[in-house]
């Protein structure tokens, strides 16, 4: 709203300033700064009302240390994350932008779906929440909107120029008869030299082609979202995975959506992608304020209300930049947490089903857990996966020049 407000001053009567809104560098910061400011303003005051009607976290005992003492602690702490990230973007981005309308679609889908598990669970006294059928289909629900928007929307497409940017100026570059929009389902690989892959040529028939890619839109989002909420386990950890995850993207969106950076990397030029920017900067200051109240020991849990956010606005800032083949390296930590419960549960079933008696590979799973039960302090494990976080994160973004 202010973005418009400051356009219409710039334009009408050059207000002072106005036109600092014009940057994108300018709204990313002030967008991150006051998600901070407003998760410190209206943090305490959600996590007081959550008190006041006592939305506490029911633990199971799995006797893990300190485990029981956080038992009452307020849960649908993602309201504050979901507040901070919407309210900032509200402000400061461009609402017709077709990706800002995808990425508030997508916070506002999964936190409603996120917040429907998290009441069963605690008003209606059911431990098990939302059934697991319904997420699948609120998160293929999400992939199929994702998807079908991101293949057949007209500004979703990739730049092609015809001329060498940086030989030219901007203004120069950007003359219609030196460039060429093209539709296209291309994505990035990773640490390849030729480093572009069109799902288009994975099918025989052109019309199967937007099958594929809303298939495999609906199996990101749905993997992230799930890893980000397996994840989201002791206190900081999923909050501080994705504050290092966002920021990433808002570099790698930043590059994508800027002629000259895009065309020196070699890499896809998306329009209208600065915008992006915006939306992961609201994310990273979301993340970290949130971080405030959860680090250890926590004052709020975020709940599914959060987790479920979390990992589906990265999974649609990943498709949208097009770099979602970089999810298993960026989200490493997601992936392991992740295949760690996939591992612990398939090898039981099978040893239970060959030898009679289930064994197991870790002490318990998700990873997290598996240390705590090795009896190292929660707030120790959560700082080493932020620093494995960081080192994928720099690993992600040196793919930029490693091929």
């Amino acid at each position: 709203m202010l973005y418009y407000l400051f356009e219409f001053l710039d334009e009408h009567f050059d207000f002072a300033g106005s036109g600092l809104f014009q940057y994108i560098s300018f709204r990313a910061l002030m967008t991150a700064g006051f998600s901070l400011l407003f998760a410190a303003i209206f943090g305490k005051r959600i996590i007081r009302f959550l008190q006041k009607k006592q939305v506490g976290e029911t633990i199971r005992d799995l006797g893990l240390e300190g485990q029981m003492e956080k038992r009452g602690t307020p849960t649908m702490g993602g309201l504050i994350i979901i507040a901070t990230i919407l309210i900032p973007v509200f402000l400061f981005a461009d609402l017709l932008n077709v990706y800002i309308v995808l990425l508030i679609i997508a916070t506002v889908w999964m936190g409603l779906i996120g917040f429907i598990d998290d009441y069963i669970k605690i008003f209606k006294k059911n431990k098990e929440g939302l059934k697991g059928r319904f997420k699948i289909a609120g998160q293929i629900g999400l992939g199929i909107i994702v998807g079908v928007t991101l293949y057949y929307h007209s500004e979703v497409v990739v730049r092609d120029f015809k001329v060498d940017v940086n030989r030219q100026t901007i203004e120069q570059a950007l003359e219609p008869s030196n460039y060429e929009d093209v539709k296209s389902t291309q994505t990035t690989i990773p640490f390849v030299k030729n480093n572009e892959l069109d799902y288009a040529n994975f099918v025989p028939f052109d019309f199967l082609t937007p099958v594929l890619y809303i298939l495999i839109v609906i199996f990101i989002i749905t993997a992230v979202s799930n890893g980000a909420n397996i994840t989201d386990g002791i206190d900081g950890l999923a909050a501080g995975i994705s504050a290092i995850i966002g920021a990433t993207l808002a570099v790698l969106a930043y590059v994508s959506g800027n002629a000259i950076f895009a065309n020196y990397l070699n890499i896809m030029f998306i329009p209208n992608m600065g915008e992006v920017v915006i939306f992961c900067m609201a994310f990273v200051g979301a993340c970290i304020g949130f971080m405030w109240y959860n680090s250890y020991p926590a004052q709020v849990f975020m709940g599914d209300t959060g987790s479920l956010v979390l990992g589906a606005v990265i999974a649609v800032l990943a498709l949208v930049i097009r770099k979602e083949l970089l999810i298993p390296l960026l989200c490493g930590v997601f992936l392991v947490e992740n295949l760690s419960v996939m591992l612990q549960v398939g090898y039981f079933k099978y040893t239970r089903k060959k030898y009679g008696e289930g064994r197991r590979i870790f002490l318990m799973s998700p990873l997290h857990h598996h240390y705590q039960k090795k009896n190292i302090h929660e707030a120790k494990i959560v700082t080493r996966f932020w620093i494995m976080g960081l080192l994928l994160a720099i690993a992600t973004l040196a793919t930029l020049k490693v091929r």
